[in-house]
Formats: structure tokens, C-alpha cells, sequence
């Protein structure tokens, strides 16, 4: 990250939160670890960002199409101008679940050869990051007349849509997560704003209201 001048780093529940010996690695590095956060889980990392770009080493993804990196660099770029926005990399052994490829509105493939087919984090990591800031330097992408919805706000939207399509009985309640994750990641492709976000959030509020009045009526 220092390398390429990026310097907002967020940790995704962490398998450890002893990071001293991070210190004696960052060489010249010691700035980012010192703006450092921890969250509990990615939807807390993602809460302010109104886009995410999920990065796996699966070709495979069931009903969605991987980005290239220049394609998720550019989307990137373009996202930044409705607010912050979020490149997510996930564990060495395992990378990013796919819960945690869920929350995110895009997914990239770095390619790579048959012959070694893997790359380590930090591989991955210098790849996009360079990519970034090649994008960052040509001409700036102007800002949006209004504030993208926050990730948050539309996680805050897809439990309350959750808890009211169960009660109306859309949902299957045994496996609930195939359909809803759907329908997220329609509003997430809608780039709605921060007001119509909240705006929807309210409907189901008030929808949820209603559904537990008719059922309680005799």
C-alpha cells in the first residue's frame, strides 16, 4: 500500500490482533499501520463505502461474471465519484468466502498461468494497487450531484427486507440467503443515493409494521 500511496487499510475479523511484529516488516510502511482499523466482520469494513470489488482465484462464480482488473479498476474510479469505495482481498489460504463475496457488488480475477495458478496476498495486492494508481493519476472522475448509498445503509435495508419477506412468506425460511442475496445485489447494481437508500429502508420499516398487524389481526 505505501509503495503505491494508499494508506486506508481495514482488517476484516483478524485471526490475531498481535500486530507488533507487522512493524519490523513495514519497512517505511509504519504510516499505514498506524491509520490501521479492525472490524468485527466485512459488512462493518464495507459500512461507509458505496462500492466493493472482491478479489478470488475462482473462475467459477454461480450467477455471476468476474471483472478483469482493469475493468474492476476502472469501476472503481468511477464509483469514487459517489463516495468512498472499497478493494477487498481475503486470507492467504483460503481467500473470500462466498458470504463475503456476496456482500461485495463486484468480483475480479487476477489471470494467471495453468502452470501456478495461485498468487500470494501480497502479490495481489501490489497488481491492483499498482493498477490504482495508474488510474488515479490520469484526469479525475467528477464527483456526483448526490452521495452514493452507503453499504451500511443497504445492509441495515437487506435485513429489514429479510425479516419482512420471511413474514410474508417470499422467503424460504430454511435456506432464505440464495434469493435475498438477489435481490442485494439489485440494489447494489441500482447505485441508488444515500437518500433513496434511506428512503427504501423506511418503506420496509413501516412494511414490517403492517405484516405483523395483519398477522396479529384475528
Amino acid at each position: 500500500m505505501a509503495n503505491f500511496g494508499f494508506s486506508r487499510l481495514i482488517l476484516s475479523d483478524p485471526a490475531t490482533y498481535a500486530f507488533r511484529g507487522a512493524e519490523r516488516l513495514a519497512v517505511k510502511g509504519e504510516a499505514v499501520l498506524e491509520r490501521m482499523a479492525v472490524a468485527k466482520d466485512l459488512p462493518e469494513a464495507l459500512k461507509d463505502c458505496v462500492y466493493a470489488v472482491g478479489t478470488t482465484s475462482r473462475t467459477q462464480l454461480k450467477g455471476r461474471a468476474a471483472l478483469t482488473p482493469e475493468q474492476a479498476v476502472r469501476r472503481l474510479a468511477e464509483e469514487s465519484a459517489r463516495g468512498r469505495v472499497g478493494l477487498v482481498l481475503g486470507g492467504e489460504q483460503r481467500g473470500l468466502s462466498d458470504e463475503e463475496l456476496a456482500v461485495c457488488t463486484d468480483v475480479l480475477v487476477i489471470p494467471t498461468s495453468e502452470v501456478q495458478p495461485s498468487m500470494n496476498l501480497a502479490q495481489a495486492a501490489a497488481v491492483l494497487l499498482y493498477l490504482c494508481s495508474r488510474e488515479g493519476a490520469q484526469q479525475a472522475v467528477p464527483a456526483a450531484p448526490e452521495p452514493g448509498a452507503r453499504m451500511g445503509t443497504l445492509n441495515a435495508l437487506g435485513g429489514r427486507m429479510q425479516q419482512v419477506l420471511l413474514s410474508a412468506q417470499f422467503l424460504n425460511p430454511q435456506a432464505p440467503e440464495h434469493v435475498l442475496h438477489e435481490l442485494e445485489r439489485t440494489l447494489l447494481r441500482a447505485q441508488l443515493t444515500q437518500r433513496e437508500a434511506e428512503l427504501w429502508l423506511t418503506a420496509f420499516k413501516h412494511l414490517e409494521r403492517a405484516v405483523k398487524q395483519g398477522a396479529s389481526t384475528p
